[in-house]
């Protein structure tokens, strides 16, 4: 069973930055969507950024040229490094992984099979 452990959640004022990492493990699949959301109080959950097995990167609109999702296959590593946070940022972020690879779109949590249990980045002054 392949198990997420999120960390490096925190507080920041707006304009910070953060890194958040996701230890995925030993991951027995070839091809693969990795991915990022998130779910603030209230609101539904929603996909900040996703990478797939050969690489292809896709981001939320309300993210893109501030976030930037990678992966670090040496430490089974996911990495999300945000800049430029703003209060509407604030919510709980999860790493979640699809067992094939092809279009990876962030709007596809349904199709995630595996999730971590979340990491909390609040954004306020």
């Amino acid at each position: 069973e392949v198990q997420l452990v999120e960390s490096g959640g925190d507080s920041v004022q707006p304009g910070g930055s953060l890194k958040l990492s996701c230890d995925y493990g030993d991951y027995p699949y070839v091809g693969f969507c990795m991915g990022w959301f998130r779910q603030a109080p209230g609101k539904a959950r929603e996909g900040v950024a996703t990478i797939n097995n050969a690489g292809t990167k896709q981001y939320a609109d309300s993210v893109k040229g501030r976030f930037m999702i990678s992966r670090d296959a040496a430490k089974n590593t996911l990495l999300l490094e945000m800049s430029k946070l703003k209060p509407e940022d604030t919510a709980m972020y999860y790493c979640a992984i699809r067992s094939w690879g092809g279009d990876c779109d962030t709007a596809s949590s349904s199709q995630f099979r595996y999730w971590g249990q979340g990491t909390q980045v609040t954004v306020s002054s």
